[in-house]
C-alpha cells in the first residue's frame, strides 16, 4: 500500500442502512463546505446515522484551511478526498444537502432537500474559515436533533460549549426535544 487514501466508498443504490438516517452533503469541490460537514456529522453521531459527500466539480484536495480548522476541534478530514456524487449515492440518500451547487445539484422526488447557503471556504485563510466551520457545526447539530439521532461526542469549538446538544439530558439519560415550544 502506497498510503494513499481512498475516499468512504458510495453505497450500493438502495441498499438498506439499518435504519439509520443517511445524509449526503454536497457542494462544488467537494473540498470544504460538504467535507468539513460530513466531519461533524460524523464525529457528532457516530455509528448512529450515515453521511456521505460529494461534488459537482470535484477538487484536488480537501482545502487546508478546512483541515485546518476541523483538526483545531479534534476532527481530522486530512485523510478524505474530493469525489463526485452519483445519481446512485443521491437515491440511497434520506436527507440532501446542497451548499453552493445551484443547478448541478440532482433533485429526486420524495427526497428532503437542504440548501445551506454558507460562504466558500476556498481561497480563505484559516481565521476567515473558522466561523464557516462554526456556522456548519451549528446546523449539523440542528439536523442530527432533527433525526432524533443523538448526539453524545463534542467538539473542542466555542459552538458546542455554548450550545449544549439538544437531545443531551443531565447524568447521560436520554433526552428529548419539546418541539411544541416555539
Amino acid at each position: 500500500m502506497t498510503g494513499t487514501h481512498q475516499p468512504t466508498p458510495a453505497p450500493a443504490g438502495g441498499k438498506d442502512h439499518d435504519g439509520k438516517p443517511a445524509v449526503l452533503f454536497l457542494c462544488v469541490h467537494n473540498a470544504g463546505r460538504s467535507q468539513m460537514a460530513m466531519g461533524f456529522f460524523r464525529h457528532l453521531a457516530g455509528d448512529r446515522a450515515i453521511a456521505w459527500s460529494g461534488g459537482s466539480e470535484p477538487g484536488e484536495q480537501v482545502n487546508p484551511s478546512a483541515v485546518a480548522a476541523m483538526r483545531e476541534v479534534g476532527i481530522d478530514i486530512a485523510g478524505e478526498l474530493p469525489k463526485p456524487w452519483t445519481d446512485e449515492v443521491v437515491r440511497t440518500a434520506d436527507v440532501v444537502v446542497s451548499m453552493g451547487c445551484g443547478d448541478a445539484c440532482p433533485v429526486f422526488p420524495g427526497k428532503r432537500y437542504e440548501d445551506w447557503t454558507l460562504e466558500d471556504p476556498a481561497g480563505r485563510d484559516l481565521a476567515a474559515v473558522r466561523p464557516i466551520r462554526d456556522e456548519i457545526e451549528r446546523r449539523v447539530r440542528t439536523l442530527l436533533a432533527e433525526l432524533h439521532v443523538p448526539v453524545t461526542a463534542s467538539t473542542g469549538s466555542p459552538e458546542s460549549d455554548a450550545d449544549p446538544d439538544p437531545l443531551a439530558a443531565p447524568d447521560g439519560i436520554a433526552g428529548r426535544v419539546d418541539w411544541s415550544r416555539g
